[in-house]
């Protein structure tokens, strides 16, 4: 930028600047009269291209650019559901009420079932209801990944399809 641009010419480009090949001092005297900086864009290019341009300015709309991009940008949220391997059908219904809401509001599902001391021995019962939660779930989301046994817990991860309804 400026007086660091260390090529005897350069290629001048910008807005009210007649394009072309000058040599440094005369580029540097057209940007000073325009109150504006020498920026180099390509300094590998025979002769390096510079730009006439407010130096300040362009930074401050990339970080404007980079913010939105940044603000748009979807932040996934896992929420997680825990089963026992003996849940009733009552509280079996109002967690998949709540799995429901989660996967519309565009949430990702961890859903679990805990295996506390000796009901590892159930181990078939966990997977059933995990199975059964995905399929009354098929409508709302797609199953990730497969109910899987870690340790003393069997987890189903549930992602939600693109549409919300």
């Amino acid at each position: 930028m400026n007086d660091k641009i260390r090529a005897k010419e350069v290629r001048v480009v910008g807005d009210n600047v007649k394009m072309g090949i000058y040599p440094i001092k005369e580029a540097l005297s057209m940007a000073d009269e325009q109150g504006l900086d020498l920026v180099e864009i390509s300094p590998k290019a025979d002769p390096p291209v510079t730009k006439v341009m407010d130096y300040k300015k362009f930074l401050y709309e990339q970080k404007k650019r980079e913010k939105k991009l940044k603000a748009k940008a979807s932040k996934v949220v896992v929420k997680e559901i825990r089963f026992g391997p003996n849940t009733d059908d009552h509280d079996y219904e109002f967690k998949k009420n709540n799995a429901i809401k989660f996967l519309k509001d565009g949430a990702k599902l961890k859903a679990f079932v805990f295996f506390k001391g000796r009901s590892i021995v159930f181990k078939e019962k966990g997977e059933i209801l995990l199975l059964r939660l995905a399929q009354d779930l098929e409508e709302y989301g797609k199953v990730e990944q497969l109910p899987k046994l870690e340790g003393k817990r069997m987890i189903m991860m549930v992602s939600p399809t693109s549409q919300k309804k």
